[in-house]
């Protein structure tokens, strides 16, 4: 009796302890750095409560994060949305003391950068700056130092909608599963912009055969993902309410499908914006904003082609980004309108989302980022 009641207490801490390791990063429009601009929760992973550990202040508009691959860093897009301002930022995040400590920023190469992501070695970031069409890479030091940017390409040709596509506007910057290249929504130019990328070179962006290629006129290429099986991939079109799907393989894409992210009464007014795949790739959500404000959930199919499922209100509006945890049981939506975030339990077998918690009030938040240590 004794040992049984040893093994209870044992698994019970140690069910606890491991439900606490997953940590929640949020950035926010904070217009103010006197405000807090990011905030970092802890995940209880059983229940989906969040519970804050830090933040931290002095930075402008951190409106986009990523982590580099071991966690230890956090890379922010700062200044977004400032005339004549852009720039990368880098923090460290201390897991034993829970802090977030500044390290240093760069400029972006662009005015309003909107998305960064992180090589797996930990030695190159790569961001989008949307006004200006253009996509920077950066040297990352080994202490988590941004250095200077080595490459800096500028786009300039727009597409058909002159109020929204007057030129390019890179939106996405997402490396292939091998990390052999990078993939760059243009929502301005109606293309997917396509590079190699040369580990070993001083500038590791290189050209390939077929640069990019167009989707729907006015569709407006967003954020872009790839299944974890890395065969296929997936685009949400901003302007055109879509997914277009793709089959992979070596930097190549080729169209499978497109599909409406939006229930049959939206006709127009369309502003789709992020996409992400639970990690068991058996279900692909994506966010509705405008009218809507929902997440609409698509089961995937063997041939990587997409089936709704349904529509799942965010409690909020204006549901920028949204992130899955790492264990696929909950997702995290961020209502940069309503300045909330609401935690929703995945059913893993039909894809719906229920929301559990309370709602976390975060002024302006725009996008989120989860991992597990």
């Amino acid at each position: 009796m004794k040992n049984l009641l040893i093994l209870i207490i044992t698994t019970c801490t140690w069910i606890s302890f491991y439900s606490q390791n997953t940590y929640a990063f949020f950035g926010s429009f904070n217009w103010d750095k006197n405000t807090e601009g990011i905030s970092v929760y802890q995940l209880d992973t059983e229940t989906g409560k969040l519970s804050k550990v830090t933040s931290y202040k002095g930075i402008i508009n951190p409106s986009f994060l990523t982590l580099s691959s071991d966690g230890k860093y956090v890379f922010a897009c700062t200044e977004s949305k400032t005339k004549n301002g852009g720039s990368v930022s880098s923090f460290k995040f201390n897991l034993e003391n829970k802090s977030l400590t500044y390290i240093n920023s760069q400029k972006s190469g662009g005015e309003n950068p909107v998305y960064l992501t992180a090589h797996k070695n930990g030695k190159w970031l790569i961001n989008g700056n949307y006004t200006e069409g253009s996509v920077s890479v950066f040297p990352v030091s080994e202490d988590g130092k941004i250095e200077p940017f080595v490459q800096n390409f500028q786009f300039l040709e727009g597409s058909i909608d002159f109020n929204r596509q007057e030129r390019a506007h890179i939106h996405s910057t997402v490396f292939s599963p091998d990390f052999d290249y990078i993939f760059m929504p243009d929502l301005g130019a109606d293309k997917i912009r396509i590079y190699q990328f040369n580990n070993e070179k001083t500038q590791p962006l290189q050209n390939v055969e077929t640069p990019f290629i167009t989707t729907i006129l006015a569709s407006g290429p967003r954020h872009f993902t790839f299944h974890p099986n890395g065969k296929y991939a997936y685009c949400i079109e901003e302007m055109g309410g879509a997914i277009s799907a793709y089959s992979y393989e070596n930097g190549i894409l080729n169209n499978l499908q497109r599909i409406s992210t939006h229930p049959e009464k939206y006709k127009d007014n369309f502003e789709s914006s992020d996409v992400h795949i639970s990690p068991d790739g058996k279900f692909l959500y994506a966010s509705n904003r405008g009218k809507e404000n929902n997440i609409a959930i698509f089961s995937i199919q063997n041939d990587g082609k997409l089936k709704a499922v349904g529509y799942q209100s965010t409690k909020g509006k204006h549901p920028r980004v949204f992130g899955i945890d790492p264990s696929g049981k909950f997702l995290i939506a961020t209502n940069t309108g309503t300045s909330n975030v609401v935690v929703f339990k995945r059913n893993t077998e039909t894809g719906l989302l229920k929301k559990v918690g309370k709602k976390i009030k975060i002024k302006n938040v725009s996008s989120v980022q989860i991992r597990k240590y």
